[in-house]
């Protein structure tokens, strides 16, 4: 197994926990992309500052302002990153940026709800959206037929707190608004991937169901992503990072056991081996596949 090697990759939610990982170990490879695309919603802000130290080092490194619930913000920052790769496409989107309020199931409100959906589930299919283009154009000039995370790929970072099957951690914390925007809350299958989910294909691929993907959450947006854009030549995977120590990670109130260093490398090494057989799967940090 080789290691990941992709020309350019943009990472959302990039100054801080795994985004900020992803973007150390991206500029640590020994053949390191040419472009990184770093964003985050106030890059010259304090909590930016060590992304700020990072750029003024490599300059491969581009720091872009976004906010991923903002179509505006989206829209710039995608012809933004186009300006720079010039007439090539991008290789690899990582969809990291997300939120939780650790509440009661009985606590829970129609504005956190609101909130968390519209960046965990409504922000990452935006961006599926808007940075198509550069996708497969990036796909379109890679030799080969099959699919990989080198030529053009979508990666969502999900959680196994999503996960109907084996909802990890109700003990310590409800947060059924992070719960609900991570998976299709109202649907729980007893196969991995619903029988007829592949029937719908050719009208994912014509976007003919695009208005049903918001009431999706972020699993199931995966899924529809890797039927919509398999046509296109992009592979689209979500993951389980693992429970990172992270701000996000610790709002529980414990100390998670992986580090963001340990969470990112393995699932930087999933992403270098994985295929078109692997499109549409939900894998954690290992590789291993979870149940939805």
């Amino acid at each position: 197994m080789g290691e990941l090697r992709v020309r350019s990759v943009l990472v959302t939610g990039a100054n801080r926990g795994i985004g900020l990982g992803f973007v150390q170990h991206f500029l640590k490879m020994p053949k390191p992309p040419q472009w990184i695309f770093a964003t985050c919603r106030d890059p010259k802000g304090q909590r930016a500052q060590e992304l700020q130290n990072l750029a003024s080092k490599h300059p491969n490194l581009v720091i872009i302002a976004l906010e991923v619930t903002d179509p505006a913000s989206i829209k710039a920052a995608a012809a933004k990153v186009g300006e720079h790769l010039g007439g090539s496409g991008l290789n690899l989107l990582i969809n990291n940026a997300g939120m939780v309020k650790p509440t009661m199931l009985e606590n829970e409100t129609l504005e956190a709800m609101t909130e968390i959906y519209t960046t965990n589930t409504i922000g990452p299919l935006l961006m599926g959206q808007a940075f198509l283009p550069l996708l497969k154009k990036a796909a379109q000039g890679s030799p080969g037929s099959g699919l990989s995370c080198s030529k053009a790929a979508i990666a969502n970072i999900s959680s196994i707190g999503g996960s109907i099957t084996f909802p990890f951690g109700w003990e310590m914390v409800h947060a059924v608004s992070y719960r609900c925007s991570k998976v299709l809350s109202h649907l729980c299958f007893p196969c991995p991937v619903p029988v007829w989910v592949p029937l719908l294909s050719p009208f994912l691929s014509h976007h003919r169901l695009l208005p049903v993907s918001p009431q999706a959450a972020l699993n199931m947006l995966t899924k529809c992503q890797s039927l919509g854009y398999r046509e296109h030549g992009i592979l689209c995977v979500t993951f389980h990072p693992g429970w990172v120590q992270t701000d996000l990670g610790a709002a529980a109130g414990q100390t998670p056991p992986l580090t963001v260093d340990e969470s990112v490398q393995g699932m930087l090494k999933v992403l270098s081996s994985i295929s078109e057989k692997d499109t549409g799967t939900f894998l954690d940090w290992e590789g291993k596949v979870i149940p939805w």
